[in-house]
């Protein structure tokens, strides 16, 4: 079976150069990291404008598995191959990597992207993905698979804290801001924009595009800014999972991301809240395949009987707006709407039978009021 991994964006609150800058400073080795090693380089390119720079590496890595387990394997250390492809002129670093060792048992493949931030060029996304597949490995397939999640899942978050601990390293030495590529070649970007005229439809895309970044405010703070990337096709954001969602570990946070994709592909990008997937992943311990079937059944049953056009269609019927005794009114100290009920002061026995058998199963909103602001402006 394929394990996959997907992580949340990650917000780096520095250009694009200084971050590539604190990037570089884990090569070839990293205190911070105990199971790299090491690492050398195997090819090395570089244009002649300097825009783009790609680089080949060999990382040399001690996993930290049983000693049993070596044994039977018979080596002490685990190589992977990275490759890196920056793109200075873009401000972009695509960085792939694949195991070099037991390659024909086990296949692990990932992937990361730097980028700029679409609304705040002084800000640099990140994004991971991973796959691993344990075809076999002496009859330990198992186990191999446990100590590949549990040391992947372990370096995810360390990540984020090296790269923001060499930025501050930078800042202590007095480097606080790296001119980008077009800064240093102000030549040729004339000369690319010399090349061919500019469509005019690019254009006004283009003043459309700043016109949407000015009314969201580019230099707002992480909150505002991340209502863009948390489109329904989009990946979401680790500050807004954080803030909204709650503290999740990463094998939870790649959970909630790849079942949200896939509700965006099969429902034609209309997918539920993020805390009402959360709700339903956490009822079925974060099981991708469980939280699929019981959601999908969910969603079928609110189309089926047009749950979410109640509050707005729905008319109760003159027996329950007259012996209902129910409403809502205001909420409780956590936000949560506070339905209030009149048990012992109504009918319910003949409530249910003047209503009938079929009106009883049918789906309704909780009567006498509708919404629990209205409600509660009359109740007071």
């Amino acid at each position: 079976m394929v394990q996959k991994y997907q992580s949340p964006v990650r917000v780096y609150k520095q250009p694009f150069e200084l971050v590539m800058a604190a990037y570089q400073k884990r090569f070839p080795t990293c205190d911070m990291i105990p199971v790299f090693v090491g690492s050398d380089i195997l090819n090395e390119e570089e244009s002649e404008d300097k825009a783009t720079y790609t680089v080949e590496r060999r990382c040399k890595l001690n996993v930290n598995a049983p000693y049993i387990l070596k044994r039977v394997a018979g080596c002490e250390y685990v190589y992977f191959v990275q490759k890196n492809a920056l793109n200075r002129r873009e401000r972009t670093l695509n960085i792939s990597a694949f195991n070099e060792s037991f390659s024909s048992r086990v296949v692990v493949k990932e992937n990361c992207e730097y980028s700029v931030h679409p609304d705040n060029s002084d800000w640099t996304c990140f994004e991971q993905s991973a796959t691993l597949e344990v075809k076999s490995f002496f009859g330990f397939e198992n186990m191999v698979e446990k100590i590949a999640i549990k040391q992947y899942t372990a370096n995810i978050k360390k990540g984020k804290e090296i790269i923001e601990h060499f930025l501050t390293e930078l800042q202590n030495q007095g480097v606080t801001h790296i001119p980008t590529w077009c800064e240093q070649n102000p030549h040729l970007m004339v000369e690319s924009t010399e090349e061919g005229p500019v469509d005019a439809k690019d254009e006004t895309e283009t003043e459309e595009g700043e016109n949407s970044l000015s009314r969201t405010g580019s230099t707002g703070d992480a909150h505002s800014s991340n209502e863009r990337i948390r489109g329904a096709d989009a990946n979401l954001d680790e500050d807004y999972i954080e803030h909204n969602l709650g503290m999740l570990n990463p094998i939870e946070e790649s959970t909630l991301i790849q079942l949200r994709i896939w509700l965006s592909d099969t429902h034609n990008g209309k997918i539920p809240r993020d805390e009402h997937i959360l709700r339903f992943l956490r009822s079925r311990d974060f099981s991708m395949e469980k939280t699929r079937e019981i959601l999908c059944q969910s969603l079928s049953w609110r189309k089926q009987h047009q749950i979410d056009r109640l509050l707005d269609s729905y008319v109760p019927c003159e027996t329950l707006q007259q012996y209902y005794l129910g409403g809502w009114h205001h909420h409780d100290h956590e936000g949560r709407p506070v339905y209030v009920l009149k048990l012992g002061q109504m009918d319910t026995k003949g409530v249910l039978k003047a209503l009938g058998e079929e009106k009883n199963i049918t789906p309704h909103p909780l009567h006498n009021g509708g919404r629990p602001e209205a409600l509660s402006r009359v109740i007071g």
